[in-house]
């Protein structure tokens, strides 16, 4: 399968290296807090149990070997252009967004669950995608060998995704009223950084979203929703499990692939591509979340 190769000049831009430094302090900022406050919520115990009963093999194979082929596969099925084909393939060997704890607190999931699985993929990510990716990226443009930075990498989403969720639960076990006082003031300011952040990327790459074409957004929605759907499948007898999985399937790790993006095309549309795909993956998993929220309020007696 080949992708088509996108116009000089046309379609996307590289992102301004000021704008680059922002988004990634707003939003590791609004990460470490939103997954900090979710820490806070939970108990070693009910992550280690979550985490034990689900089916762990089934979803490692589902996110590193069923999702990274799929999503290869769209993109040279619809002909994407061979920038936008590398950025879906980033995000597509990267499972399990931080975002996700924060999507199954809103849709009632199972939150032990989410934080469990959001701080193991990512250091398994670290392992696992390069090779995948390599493979993956064969499959669909013509690009060199991809070098990752492993220990740059590894500080950093442990930084951002493990230690936050960890210090939530660790001041929850050992002080916990002190934990209670700071859950909603952490929520909130939390909250509202993500929601500038998201406003910031929205606003200063909104020309590289558009532009990604047709082709792009379709091709990765379907990923998204074909993801959403097997996830469910193999999430477990619960619902909640089974939305933690869909969601934690179809929401890749946009930090992860940003990662390896910078590192391997810095300065090349490649990064604008994985921050506009990646916005579309938060839409859709915010547009299942409410249709989740609203089909428990309709469920709810009267």
């Amino acid at each position: 399968m080949a992708c088509r190769r996108a116009a000089p000049g046309v379609g996307h831009h590289a992102i301004d290296m000021g704008h680059e430094a922002a988004i990634r302090i707003l939003t590791a900022g609004a990460l470490v807090g939103l997954l900090g406050a979710v820490g806070l919520r939970l108990t070693w115990k009910e992550v280690q149990t979550a985490v034990r009963q689900c089916r762990f093999a089934w979803i490692l194979l589902l996110n590193f070997l069923v999702v990274p082929a799929l999503t290869a596969w769209m993109a040279g099925g619809l002909g994407v252009a061979r920038d936008a084909a590398v950025a879906m393939v980033l995000l597509g060997v990267a499972p399990f967004a931080p975002v996700v704890p924060v999507f199954a607190r809103l849709a009632r999931a199972d939150l032990a669950l989410a934080a469990g699985l959001t701080a193991v993929f990512p250091l398994l990510s670290v392992v696992l995608a390069p090779p995948v990716a390599q493979l993956a990226l064969r499959m669909v443009a013509n690009v060199g060998p991809i070098q990752f930075q492993l220990l740059t990498s590894l500080v950093t989403l442990t930084a951002t995704i493990c230690l936050p969720l960890a210090a939530g639960v660790m001041v929850r076990h050992w002080v916990p009223g002190l934990g209670q006082r700071l859950l909603r003031p952490m929520e909130i300011i939390s909250e509202m950084a993500g929601a500038l952040s998201l406003g910031f990327v929205t606003i200063t790459e909104f020309t590289s979203i558009v532009n990604l074409g047709w082709r792009a957004w379709l091709a990765m929605a379907l990923v998204s929703e074909i993801s959403m759907l097997l996830g469910w499948t193999l999430g477990g007898p619960t619902r909640g499990s089974r939305q933690v999985v869909a969601l934690g399937t179809a929401n890749r790790n946009i930090a992860l692939a940003l990662l390896v993006a910078i590192q391997n095309y810095a300065g090349t549309p490649i990064v604008s591509a994985v921050v506009g795909n990646g916005l579309l993956l938060i839409g859709l998993g915010l547009l299942h979340v409410g249709w989740w929220r609203l089909g428990r309020i309709q469920r709810a007696p009267a």
